[in-house]
């Protein structure tokens, strides 16, 4: 399976670079009901909150990451993403995980 990548974008409506770290889980989660965008993938942090978004345009989706409209169907509700890189105004993440409830979901769709 090909590794996927996201750019995580907006982080400086939240907390900034601050929770951010090489090699930290963060949580993503698919909000179908957002007003500004029905393919919107939160990102959060543990005791944080919301720390951005998976980027979803052409200007913010940086080369070798795939915006959420390219992900959208490649991933369950929620999956997890690991830091990778840091630049002064995103994080890309490569996506590791998806939560044990949707692999499970999968694995009798399958059956």
């Amino acid at each position: 399976m090909k590794e996927k990548y996201i750019t995580v974008t907006g982080i400086k409506h939240y907390y900034g670079l601050a929770p951010f770290k090489i090699g930290k889980k963060l949580k993503c989660v698919k909000e179908p009901h957002n007003p500004y965008d029905s393919e919107a993938i939160r990102v959060t942090l543990k005791h944080v909150g919301t720390v951005g978004y998976v980027a979803n345009s052409s200007y913010t989706t940086l080369t070798g990451t795939m915006s959420t409209g390219r992900i959208y169907e490649k991933v369950g509700k929620k999956f997890k993403a690991e830091v990778m890189f840091i630049t002064p105004a995103w994080v890309i993440c490569r996506v590791v995980e998806e939560e044990k409830q949707e692999k499970q979901e999968v694995a009798v769709d399958e059956e």
